[in-house]
């Protein structure tokens, strides 16, 4: 075949996904805008309020990082933002061609009447299990099948010991879905790794809602809003 056709079917190609992107893109956006009008919140493209500023420890990943479709208001009373984000990574090989992987997440923000210090609360996995092996251990709990399923990172360990007690693991345990979760200063973060469809960020509002609801009042009460520091990352 000739060299000028491979040059042309490669930028019809690159011309076809970048078409097919910007479609997908314009139909999701289309979606969340339904979405909150059908629950009384406001849609918005971009991140307008700073919140991958947030000190969360998911916001500090990779080489770029950006909040997308968000939702504000109140759920069932309670103010939230759901949002879009996503994450990536760029790596050079040994002959220098560089390529970027993305990680994407569904987001809710929560405010909790505290100001707790950073605390990661993630399922633990293949790549966690190997950097345990290595020395970067995480936080054990009394639970074997919740220091199997579960990773904690803190740096305030008397402040992991408080939130993360006997109610609060079983409630995790019981958990049907795969979310994850960040408290830091007056702040929770509940996350769900890959971009769902924006009826999908009911259940997602839903676990938030609850797991505010499973917060110790012991580390409530260790924790008042002038207590804490949240600017440092776990």
């Amino acid at each position: 075949m000739d060299v000028g056709w491979v040059v042309a079917l490669v930028i019809a190609g690159a011309i076809a996904v970048g078409v097919a992107s910007w479609y997908l893109a314009k139909k999701r956006r289309e979606a969340f805008a339904v979405f909150a009008n059908a629950h009384g919140l406001t849609y918005a493209r971009r991140d307008l309020e700073g919140i991958v500023d947030h000190p969360f420890r998911l916001f500090s990943k990779g080489d770029g990082r950006r909040v997308e479709n968000v939702l504000s208001g109140e759920w069932r009373g309670n103010p939230m933002r759901a949002f879009d984000y996503w994450y990536y990574e760029e790596s050079t090989d040994s002959d220098g061609n560089r390529t970027k992987t993305t990680y994407r997440y569904t987001c809710c923000l929560l405010e909790i009447e505290a100001a707790f210090p950073p605390l990661a609360l993630t399922r633990e996995n293949v790549f966690t299990r190997m950097a345990d092996g290595l020395g970067f251990r995480d936080i054990e709990f009394e639970s074997p099948d919740f220091n199997k399923r579960f990773q904690v990172k803190a740096k305030d360990r008397r402040f992991a010991f408080s939130f993360v007690d006997a109610r609060m693991m079983k409630w995790l345990l019981a958990l049907a879905g795969k979310e994850e979760f960040e408290v830091a200063g007056g702040w929770l973060l509940v996350f769900h790794r890959g971009r769902r469809k924006p009826v999908g960020f009911a259940p997602l509002i839903e676990t938030a809602l609850a797991f505010r609801t499973q917060v110790p009042r012991a580390a409530l009460s260790m924790y008042g809003r002038d207590e804490g520091a949240a600017g440092e990352r776990p």
